[in-house]
């Protein structure tokens, strides 16, 4: 056997093993392509889970319509919630099995594509939701899946995890596998346009906080942060004028890939403590998951920006979009990051502090002890315990901490 190749003590070499499983199809129209995407599963009769807003914006009749020139039988069902628990996954099973359904189409934001990846798991293999917390737990294939996001939020399209609440403890799971990945993922800008204001606020929000977290994580290496960089450049370009302009297609174009690209690299990186902080306000007080992160992000870079090597990685982030100079001050770029998201928090109509939900000083210390249980949590790129969380939400909470 050969003696190992030596590395330099000093070498800083980055390790991943990155296994698309997502065909991605990207173009305006690219919705009359469903029918022969699904064609080429092999599938015959598809379950198209969204919601009902969706389907009343007429996005499920394009669907269906897609599907069924192509000769593909389609079952709609549109009682996808915000936010799925464990009780509306039932319901989306009870529905696919009665109808003996062999494909999956998940349509519309995040929570209808987790409701539909959820409701493939147990139609496949059984059990309770509880039983697939983590990640490869699957031991069966899964009916072939194609997601067709209407929002430029989640990349839920692009992941191989369904995040469902647990009904009883409100606990957020994340069921994840690589069975539990799209077939294809089909972009088309044109289902984004429409979203109303403040779900194009919530959403381009939420990609932009998951290009920001996946930045910096633990688990980042060199591809994720070719997403993560690239991401950030298209959102924080294009998500002022998105609001500015909702017609403006090629701005929803950039920001869809953006969302999509911020999905692949939390596939690769994960996020961090941004979500962990927010779980417990959505849990808890009902903040919509795009304000939740978004309030929580510029503490949340503060906090980071302590360690001299995330606030180099900021400042690069902020470089790779216009917004620094490469040489600049790594504090000082990082703080500029942080007054930049808070900026387009107010500009987008969304609140800036959890006191604006409700969450008063009496609150926190709960609220912290919960965000230390998130599993994001250990990847945050500085560890961060239930102290450092409340002190995270008393910055968030201007006059309200003790």
């Amino acid at each position: 056997m050969p003696p190992p190749i030596k590395s330099p003590t000093n070498a800083i070499i980055d390790r991943f093993d990155y296994q698309p499983r997502t065909r991605i199809v990207f173009g305006v129209h690219a919705i009359e392509q469903l029918g022969d995407l699904a064609r080429a599963t092999g599938a015959k009769r598809f379950l198209v889970v969204t919601d009902a807003g969706v389907a009343k914006a007429g996005h499920a009749d394009r669907t269906r319509h897609a599907l069924e020139i192509a000769d593909i039988e389609a079952v709609l069902y549109d009682q996808a919630k915000e936010n799925p628990n464990t009780s509306d996954v039932a319901a989306c099973v009870a529905v696919a099995r009665e109808e003996k359904v062999d494909g999956i189409v998940g349509l519309g934001g995040g929570s209808a594509m987790d409701t539909a990846k959820a409701a493939n798991i147990l139609l496949t293999n059984g059990g309770r939701m509880q039983d697939y917390w983590g990640y490869g737990k699957l031991s069966k294939p899964t009916l072939p899946l194609l997601a067709v996001p209407t929002t430029a939020g989640t990349g839920s399209e692009c992941q191989s995890y369904a995040l469902i609440s647990d009904e009883e403890t409100h606990q957020k799971m994340a069921c994840g596998d690589p069975a539990v990945a799209a077939a294809v993922a089909l972009l088309d800008p044109a289902l984004t346009l429409s979203q109303p204001p403040q779900v194009t606020a919530n959403t381009g929000m939420d990609a932009l906080v998951h290009a920001v977290e996946t930045a910096v994580t633990r688990r980042r290496n060199a591809l994720s942060w070719l997403y993560s960089k690239e991401s950030f450049r298209l959102i924080i370009e294009t998500f002022p004028r998105v609001m500015r302009s909702p017609e403006d297609l090629n701005a929803r174009a950039q920001m869809q890939l953006g969302a999509a690209y911020a999905g692949l690299a939390i596939e690769l990186s994960m996020l961090g403590a941004a979500h962990s902080a927010a779980n417990p306000l959505t849990a808890r007080f009902g903040v919509i998951h795009g304000q939740a992160v978004g309030m929580m992000l510029p503490h949340v870079v503060r906090y980071n920006a302590q360690s001299a090597k995330t606030a180099e990685i900021y400042r690069d982030l902020m470089a790779s979009a216009g917004l620094s100079e490469h040489g600049a001050a790594p504090a000082e770029a990082s703080e500029a990051l942080a007054v930049r998201l808070e900026e387009l928090l107010a500009a987008a109509g969304l609140p800036t502090s959890p006191s604006e939900r409700g969450v008063g000083s009496d609150d926190i210390p709960q609220l912290a002890a919960e965000a230390a249980k998130q599993w994001t949590a250990q990847f945050n790129p500085r560890a961060v315990s239930a102290d450092d969380f409340e002190a995270i939400y008393e910055a968030a909470t201007p006059g309200e901490a003790p």
